[in-house]
This record gives C-alpha cells, structure tokens and sequence, in this order.
C-alpha cells in the first residue's frame, strides 16, 4: 500500500472535496481516467486491482497530475469476499468515512455463435462480473450508508438488456451483476424509510451503461476506426464525478445509458 500526500494546489471545492472514493479494477483504461478525476474534484482515492503493476501506473499517474491529492493503491483479490470485507473495515477505520466505491472490474469472452458457446467462459465471467459485485457491495454497503451520501457505481454493458447469440455468456453475468446492484439500490431505499424518509436514501447505487470504452491506446493501434457508440473513458469517468452533484435519491436505483446517441 502506498499514499501520496505532496504539497501542491487544492482542487476547487465541490461535492467531492474530501470525500473518500475507493475504486475496484482500477488498474485498466478506464480506472486510471476514473483515479485522476476523483483526484482532480478533491476526493481521497482508494484504488484497487490484482495486477499490482497496472494499478501501480494508474495511481502513480494521478497523484503527478494532482500533486494536491491523496491516492492509495492497494492489491486486492476481490474474488476473496474476505479480503473485500478488510479493504472495506481499513478504508472507514483510517479515514472515517467512505463515501463511494465504483466497480470497473471487467472481462470478456465470447464465442462465434450460440451453439459454439463454452460454458468454460460462463465460470470465468461469473467470478470477474458477478462474484466481485456481490463481495464489494456486500463489503461497502454499511460505510456506504453510514457516511449520509454515499454511491455504490457499477460500470455495465448494452448487451445486457440486448444479448446476442455470441455473447450468452457476458451478457448473462452482466444481467446478473445489474440485478444485484439494483437490490443494493433498494436496500438503501429502505433504509431510508426506516429512518423516517424526509432525506431519502443514505445512499445510492447506479448503473452506468456503455456499450464499450475509448482509450488512447485504441485509438492508436485502430487510427482508422470510427468506434460508433463507443465511450471515451474521459467521458466515463466525468460521469462518475457528476454521480455525486444530484441527490441520492435522484440516482438510487437508475440505470444510466452512456452510448452516444448516432
């Protein structure tokens, strides 16, 4: 575990100024756009992933951009519902709060039909998409809810509400990983009746949807491609931040479409 914490300039206050945001499968595209601007809107980041030299290059990319900003990369096998529930227990008892887990854990695999699917590829997506979920949200929900606004952000595919023939498999595990998070949604809900209702949920988590990210590093070994539909990881990770401009009651519970419009 390593933590920054050099002099620099504070980010503009705003609803993430000191909020503490931790990110499962932060090591790929995607993670490392989501570090830099949680770190950039002023949050303390906690960011985790097996590939302890991915995750090492996301962090030590937002803290050069942010030198204000406090980053913390930790190597975690979320498959491990244990180890989940300690980076969770260490989080709020070091900081006091946690105010956000986004989940980027990904993986695909696919088959060129139906018939031709290998239900070998169902056994590996449920543990990346489906298994991690449950361990992270069943690890975060109590902090989450305790810290009055918190957000529970799971990063899914189109081809979960669209499956094609080749797909079966991701898109089942991506179903399935929607459907957890939208019981979580409705576990705060309730926890908002239970206390009285007037402010709404203690916290929210919301489904965000793309059909697949843009990076620079596709864009340079496809120079030629148009990506239609895709989603620059830019763009994901600003949705992430704007998460938290609304109130949880105005995201609990939604499932966010990011495919631009063609």
């Amino acid at each position: 575990m390593s933590v920054s914490g050099t002099d620099g300039p504070s980010p503009a206050g705003g609803p993430l100024e000191g909020a503490v945001v931790a990110v499962a499968g932060a090591g790929g595209p995607a993670g490392h756009a989501v570090l830099l601007r949680l770190a950039e809107a002023g949050a303390t980041v906690l960011a985790a992933d097996a590939d302890p030299l991915r995750l090492a290059e996301g962090v030590d990319a937002a803290r050069f951009a942010h030198g204000g900003a406090t980053v913390i990369g930790d190597t975690v096998d979320l498959l491990d519902p244990a180890a989940a529930r300690r980076w969770a227990e260490r989080a709020e008892r070091e900081f006091g709060r946690v105010d956000g887990l986004v989940h980027l854990v990904g993986g695909w695999r696919g088959s060129a039909s139906f018939a031709e699917t290998d239900l070998a590829d169902w056994d590996v997506l449920h543990d990346l998409l489906v298994r991690t979920v449950q361990h992270t949200s069943l690890a975060f929900a109590g902090p989450l809810e305790r810290s009055g606004d918190g957000r529970y952000i799971l990063i899914s595919a189109a081809g979960a509400a669209r499956p094609t023939a080749g797909n079966a498999a991701y898109a089942a595990a991506k179903a399935a990983a929607e459907a957890w998070t939208l019981a979580l949604a409705d576990a705060f809900r309730r926890a908002g009746r239970r206390a009285g209702g007037e402010a709404g949920p203690p916290a929210a988590a919301t489904v965000l949807v793309v059909k697949a990210l843009l990076h620079d590093a596709l864009r340079a070994e496809k120079p030629d491609a148009t990506f239609a539909g895709f989603t620059d990881v830019r763009d994901l990770a600003e949705e992430v931040r704007a998460l938290w401009d609304r109130p949880a009651a105005e995201v609990n519970g939604r499932r966010v479409s990011l495919v631009p419009e063609s």
